[in-house]
């Protein structure tokens, strides 16, 4: 689960391109990496079938980071959005809708 009280700053979907990403997995638990998968496959239905926006909540090598964007697809690595932007996976901490 997401400590709540370390806070996720707000950035510009274009930064995303510019971002380090570390291998390790962000998620401790098992449950919660399904649940995440879940909402990535969530996301990107309401992307794709109502242009809805979801809001990432992610870590880089820097810290923690939000956007609010559409997901246009995913992988088992990483999440697409647009203009060949990706976060991968094992970095997202969660989604809200």
């Amino acid at each position: 689960m997401t400590d709540t009280h370390i806070p996720f700053d707000t950035i510009e979907k274009e930064t995303v391109a510019s971002l380090r990403f570390p291998e390790k997995e962000v998620l401790n638990n098992p449950e919660s990496i399904s649940q995440r998968a879940r909402d990535i496959e969530r996301g990107m239905l309401l992307g794709n079938n109502y242009k809805g926006k979801v809001k990432i909540l992610f870590e880089d090598s820097q810290g923690r980071k939000q956007i609010e964007t559409t997901i246009w697809g995913f992988t088992d690595k990483r999440v697409l959005l647009k203009r060949d932007l990706v976060i991968p996976i094992h970095r997202v901490h969660s989604l809200s809708f």
